[in-house]
């Protein structure tokens, strides 16, 4: 753009940018050409994890908590951390892990179905079975509701 004549405003208003980049720019394009406008490189810090760390990582996790010197089955952030520390060296905190699990492992978010201990799979299927018709077809199991605009206590409702 500055080798067309545009000005740094110009460059400003077409770009989106500040107008201290755009005289950083200007300064870098008279001093080097179109060469000093050469990006650095990549913008911001490296990943801390490489792909094959991750990958590592991935197959700890797929074991499961339990392989992993955990208690219980369930995964948490404060877990995944620990896990990603010793397998890598590399510690993170629990947003940085959930941004790993999220961004780079594509994982989501699961909860565990919360069941009784005591739940008797056999029991309930029984009831469903025999139980549950019968009460469905219950004289009066199936009269219609009623709804009202009204509220109780209205003059237009009785009491």
């Amino acid at each position: 753009m500055f080798g067309r004549g545009k000005r740094q405003a110009d460059v400003v208003n077409e770009l989106g940018v500040s107008a201290q980049t755009a005289s950083r720019w200007f300064r870098a394009w008279q001093e080097h050409g179109r060469d000093g406008l050469a990006g650095a490189g990549r913008a911001g810090r490296r990943r801390k994890l490489t792909d094959e760390q991750l990958a590592e990582v991935e197959t700890a996790l797929l074991a499961g908590p339990r392989a992993n010197g955990f208690a219980t089955e369930m995964w948490t952030l404060a877990r995944v951390a620990a896990v990603i520390e010793r397998v890598t060296g590399v510690r993170y905190s629990q947003t940085q892990t959930w941004a790993v699990l999220r961004e780079r492992l594509g994982w989501t978010r699961q909860r565990p179905a919360r069941r009784a201990v005591e739940r008797n799979e056999e029991a309930i299927a029984a009831w469903v079975k025999l139980d549950w018709p019968r009460i469905k077809k219950a004289p009066g199991a199936a009269a219609p509701g009623s709804a009202s605009k009204m509220r109780a206590g209205s003059r237009s409702s009785r009491q």
